[in-house]
């Protein structure tokens, strides 16, 4: 018994270090690539957006150009500044200097004028595919484009990005505004979490009002064709995507995409025209096609037992899950368990009787917990022996009755044998 009780808790102690191992390692990626990427300097990085496991990795570490990735924090720290955002904002005289700079490095924008009053929601969407609407929101979150990249980069550390520096509000300036694929994923999931980035980024086409310095409505188009009913590269399941390019940035891509009530998060940097939406659908559909919901735990096999006190016939009782669990994940995933339970129990034990909880886990991943109870009863060695004597007495009652019967039986004939000597 006491070797039963050692190895089973050294196994619980393993199960807990391989727990804690995987949890410490969150960043390093599961599968192996199920595509070779048009370049090896290529950045990928896929997870579970409900989870957050990590599910393929490729250079996902290595700082790179992002491009108009950077919007995403931009985008953010508007979300979250508490600022109505059908309130208006007139561009100020300080951004001269930015818009020539912008129309100098030839980014797109959305035509803003000094001193046109625009709504915030406006500028969101046309934050999208613009610059320019990029530095006024920076402008008017931060009182001016330097205080709102410390906010940027502020909030990215929070968020746990240790390889992102932004220096702009729109990505256009490459030169030091760098993050990693892993981190791009961190704010792109905090993105997500906001029902209005998620709505805003996943328009295809947004008609901005006129305004004081635009008499005529303005239409901003979303170029990804990922969201595109018409491109060969469409697919319904991808529910937002923000793309992103400059010269040395490459092609750069941000996707999310539900199916099934699964949710997955794609980031693709320094990739090509010809590649990036090839690779963002073969990705998302191996996911898709590889992962699904599966049985884990049924209630018929055991899955450990229990050291039992007070019964020599029974050593240990054999435990079940009470309820069947099953969980998301891949063929290939390992079922593993970490059992709550007493280090002994007393017999007697019912049928059906609750002993403890066993929590399962997949891939590392926690599904769910689970209460554990015994498929038989386990009599006490008190019971077994008190039934034993109860036994025993009831015999010796039987075999001294029967004793009784023939002593008397057999006094009775000497009796009458007597007697009948008496008379002769």
């Amino acid at each position: 018994m006491f070797q039963n009780r050692f190895f089973r808790r050294a196994a619980a102690l393993v199960l807990t270090l391989a727990l804690a191992a995987a949890a410490a390692l969150p960043g390093l990626a599961a599968y192996p690539m199920p595509i070779q990427t048009a370049s090896e300097t290529e950045a990928v990085y896929l997870f579970n957006a409900d989870t957050g496991k990590t599910i393929l990795a490729q250079n996902a570490d290595q700082q790179q150009y992002v491009a108009s990735l950077t919007k995403m924090m931009t985008a953010l720290l508007l979300l979250e500044s508490g600022k109505d955002l059908n309130g208006e904002v007139t561009v100020p005289t300080a951004m001269t200097q930015e818009f020539k700079d912008i129309q100098n490095a030839n980014g797109m924008t959305a035509g803003l004028r000094i001193g046109e009053t625009v709504r915030r929601i406006d500028l969101l969407y046309a934050l999208l595919v613009s610059n320019d609407a990029a530095s006024v929101i920076a402008y008017d979150v931060g009182g001016s484009v330097l205080d709102f990249v410390r906010q940027m980069n502020a909030r990215a550390a929070e968020l746990g990005c240790t390889g992102t520096n932004f220096t702009c509000a729109h990505g256009l300036f490459d030169y030091g505004n760098v993050s990693t694929a892993e981190d791009m994923a961190r704010i792109a999931a905090e993105c997500y979490k906001n029902p209005t980035f998620v709505q805003v980024s996943g328009t295809a086409a947004y008609t901005m009002p006129a305004t004081n310095l635009h008499q005529n409505e303005r239409t901003i188009n979303s170029t990804n064709p990922l969201t595109d009913t018409g491109s060969e590269f469409y697919r319904s399941y991808i529910k937002c995507v923000k793309g992103g390019f400059t010269t040395l940035a490459g092609r750069c891509a941000v996707a999310f995409a539900e199916q099934g009530g699964h949710t997955y998060g794609l980031v693709i940097l320094h990739a090509d025209n010809a590649s990036l939406y090839t690779e963002c659908d073969q990705l998302l559909d191996w996911a898709f096609e590889s992962f699904s919901d599966r049985p884990l735990v049924d209630t018929q096999t055991e899955l450990t037992t229990v050291d039992l006190t007070k019964c020599r016939a029974q050593p240990t009782a054999a435990l079940y899950a009470a309820a069947p669990v099953s969980g998301y994940g891949h063929a290939d995933d390992v079922v593993s368990y970490a059992f709550d339970l007493p280090e002994s129990i007393p017999a007697t034990v019912k049928n059906g009787q609750k002993v403890g909880t066993a929590t399962v886990y997949l891939d590392g991943y926690e599904v769910g917990t689970v209460d554990l109870v015994t498929h038989a009863e386990y009599i006490s060695d008190f019971r077994t022996d008190s039934k034993a004597t109860l036994l025993l007495l009831c015999t010796l009652v039987v075999i001294l009755g029967a004793l009784t019967v023939l002593t008397l039986a057999a006094g009775g004939g000497s009796l009458n044998l007597r007697r009948r000597k008496r008379r002769h």
